[in-house]
């Protein structure tokens, strides 16, 4: 089994200002972390956050000891979220969890290693924990949802709430998938910032050829990351995350910081974009 694990350091926002493509995607574009018959990981230093993408292609991966966690092993001190945007496949921890397109699990504190077989294309989400909760798996028709926008401008979407507080507890990731309507292609609309936690997205069922046009950095100096199928953003507390896809998307929400309350944003005005 092969893992490989990247770091990436905090930005400061003045630092991003003068970033040229290249460095803005080295810092903020998350890409190439489903291999086949690999785990690969990014371990950021935004509230610790780790992402990530195992992909077993018909053999077993185990995910244990990961240095940089500095812990025996990976959930020693940490709790995980693993979201299955592949086929049929089984997570093993405390226990075996049989997983379809589309499902949540929630691993707690202590659950101890982690294995992944069958078809499965498995995006690894991980923060650090203080507490243990039990461990849940959630399929996506169980998921909490909520409808919002309008085909009339182009957001027309469906929020599914998995580790959300008003579907179970978690220490502090808030994660979440939303997919938009046949026609729509703008997310996150208009744009909002939380300072007190970071975001990491994930782009999915994107078709090929297509890209989604992810906007970030402060409301009034913007830049954007052009994204493809199965990729995503690494999107800083100080930072807008939203988008809009040359077709329409579904995509993952994880958020760590400082508390699960998903309401907590300071919303930004459209007048206020720059």
């Amino acid at each position: 089994m092969m893992l490989s694990v990247e770091t990436r350091h905090a930005i400061h926002p003045e630092t991003a200002k003068g970033f040229d493509t290249a460095a803005l995607r080295k810092n903020f574009h998350v890409g190439g972390i489903f291999a086949d018959g690999e785990i690969r990981l990014i371990y950021t230093h935004y509230d610790r956050m780790i992402v990530g993408g195992a992909v077993p292609a018909g053999a077993a991966l185990t995910l244990d000891q990961v240095k940089e966690c500095g812990t025996a092993s990976i959930l020693d001190r940490r709790e995980m979220v693993i979201v299955n945007i592949g086929g049929n496949g089984t997570v093993t921890a405390d226990a075996d969890y049989a997983m379809g397109k589309g499902d949540m699990l929630y691993l707690g504190m202590g659950a101890g290693k982690v294995s992944f077989s069958g078809e499965g294309r498995f995006y690894i989400l991980s923060a650090p924990a203080h507490h243990t909760y039990p461990s849940r798996l959630i399929k996506i028709d169980d998921a909490a949802q909520v409808k919002l926008g309008a085909q009339e401008t182009s957001n027309e979407r469906t929020i599914y709430q998995f580790v959300h507080p008003d579907v179970m507890k978690s220490c502090q990731l808030v994660v979440g998938m939303t997919k938009l309507a046949k026609g729509s292609i703008w997310n996150t609309m208009p744009a909002h910032v939380h300072d007190r936690r970071m975001e990491a997205y994930l782009y999915f069922d994107l078709a090929e050829g297509q890209r989604v046009m992810h906007l970030m950095g402060e409301p009034s100096e913007t830049r954007h990351l052009v994204i493809a199928n199965e990729e995503g953003a690494i999107s800083p507390p100080w930072s807008i995350h939203s988008g809009a896809g040359t077709s329409s998307y579904t995509f993952i929400w994880a958020m760590a910081g400082d508390n699960v309350d998903y309401k907590d944003v300071e919303m930004v005005s459209m007048e206020t974009l720059k």
